[in-house]
């Protein structure tokens, strides 16, 4: 009787260590995923949120350029779901806020003529409560 001589089945793929960080769907992308995309297709709509905790067939992960560059079908609406780990971007107001602080801390300081021994009067504005260095706490008009 013939004994079988083989060994364990070899695969004749050689296996590679699979990375513990989920990669993007799209094909021949190999980034990161940081976002995950789902279809709600009853509704038309799909929804862009957070990565989700662990992959699902029916849902897609996304890394950040393709995440942003996402278009639906047409007809179809797209939902954004804020990610509340990530940093928000400014927005209008606050560029237009910080751009009028720079320019009030770049005014030169006015100061009253009388410099002498009681030090320098500053003319104060009504509406000011307080002051530290070029930032001020308005009153409110309400008041």
């Amino acid at each position: 009787m013939g004994e079988s001589r083989r060994g364990p089945l070899k695969s004749a793929v050689a296996s590679s260590v699979v990375s513990p960080v989920r990669r993007c769907s799209r094909t021949a992308c190999g980034r990161p995923a940081v976002a995950t995309l789902t279809y709600v297709y009853a509704d038309s709509t799909a929804v862009l949120g957070p990565l989700a905790t662990y992959a699902e067939p029916h849902c897609y992960d996304l890394c950040a350029e393709h995440s942003e560059r996402l278009t639906a079908p047409r007809g179809w609406e797209v939902v954004r779901l804020l990610d509340s780990s990530a940093p928000a971007r400014p927005s209008g107001d606050d560029l237009e806020a910080l751009a009028n602080a720079v320019r009030e801390a770049a005014r030169p300081q006015e100061r009253a003529a009388g410099a002498g021994g009681g030090g320098g009067a500053r003319t104060v504005d009504p509406m000011e409560v307080a002051r530290r260095g070029h930032l001020r706490v308005l009153r409110s008009p309400d008041n």
